[in-house]
């Protein structure tokens, strides 16, 4: 196995492309809960109650997508040590290493996986002052689910190259990686298309799950699924649709991981494990639509040289249930 680019932290931030921009970041500040730190034209940055700078961002776009998933890491030596590994690896650098120009700064380097997703490391980013956990919002983004057409190539990417570890399967549809603590940060679900399933973010309490819940649909606005408290992570769980229709979930309570300790299981994808509590019933076809997004080629489609660059890299079409993958298992 190769020696990982980097030890992850964190999940910091993610970045959404949005056809609904203005109405998206409505939503997310004024009935989701977030708070705006900056904003352009064609961007917006957001913030949660923890110290991060901004936790979302969400950027204009023709299409739905995902813009790239930020993780931190320790030190700016760390950065460099990565696009080191990277480069013994052949995998492309996008950008960096250096001192990031955008909003909320740092120290960083991007690249792209397998499947085109562009990944962020970063460290020494500007922090803000703590809000009062109080209130029923979150306080950051917690886990990012991604839609993938080789889920094996993927896990396999995710923890060597970034040396993310498996907590648990949900037989073989999803995996569920961590990079501290948390029992997963990113899970895959095996799909069709590369594309963004949902992005979680993380109430305090049950309580404050429960009352963002109860905000929402003062709103008018309804779970697509939800609520209830899912086997594997044995987080709570209620998911909404934005403006543009991209996922969101309010969630809580998610499982710590002792490394010593954790025996990774593999879960049985039957009603009463997808949630514990019987209270949601089966994800409708609507939620399963949403969660299923376009396909999204992600840097591949502004960089097409990078299908031929990075080793494994993902070609695939579907064709009903068939996917076919080339160069799978490369690392």
């Amino acid at each position: 196995m190769n020696e990982p680019i980097a030890r992850l932290r964190a999940l910091r931030s993610v970045e959404l492309r949005t056809v609904a921009c203005p109405e998206s970041v409505d939503f997310y500040t004024e009935i989701w809960g977030l708070r705006t730190v900056e904003q352009g034209n064609d961007v917006a940055w957001l913030r949660g109650s923890g110290p991060q700078h901004h936790v979302l961002q969400l950027t204009a776009a023709e299409r739905n997508g995902l813009g790239r998933i930020s993780f931190a890491v320790s030190t700016p030596a760390d950065v460099d040590a990565a696009a080191r590994r990277l480069e013994q690896l052949g995998i492309p650098i996008l950008e960096g290493p250096g001192p990031v120009a955008d909003a909320g700064g740092g120290y960083g380097l991007r690249f792209a996986d397998i499947e085109g997703r562009v990944i962020e490391l970063l460290t020494g980013t500007y922090a803000v002052a703590e809000l009062g956990r109080h209130d029923a919002v979150p306080v950051g983004v917690t886990h990012v689910v991604l839609n993938t057409v080789d889920i094996d190539a993927a896990v396999a990417f995710y923890t060597s190259v970034l040396g993310m570890r498996v907590s648990d399967w949900s037989e073989h549809q999803m995996a569920f990686l961590r990079c501290n603590s948390d029992h997963h940060s990113i899970a895959f679900n095996q799909a069709g298309w590369t594309s963004v399933n949902h992005v979680a973010y993380e109430m305090p309490s049950v309580d404050h799950f429960m009352r963002g819940i109860g905000r929402l649909r003062h709103s008018g606005i309804t779970p697509l699924w939800g609520p209830g408290r899912h086997g594997p992570g044995d987080n709570t769980f209620s998911y909404f649709a934005d403006p543009a229709g991209l996922v969101c979930e309010y969630t809580s309570g998610i499982a710590q991981v002792d490394e010593d300790r954790w025996l990774c299981r593999v879960w049985r994808r039957i009603p009463e494990l997808s949630d514990t509590w019987g209270t949601a019933g089966p994800p409708s076809q609507q939620t399963r639509t949403h969660m299923a997004g376009i396909a999204d080629p992600g840097a591949f489609e502004r960089f097409p040289e990078l299908r031929e660059q990075i080793p494994g890299a993902v070609e695939a079409t579907e064709i009903g249930t068939d996917v076919r993958v080339a160069a799978a298992g490369k690392y």
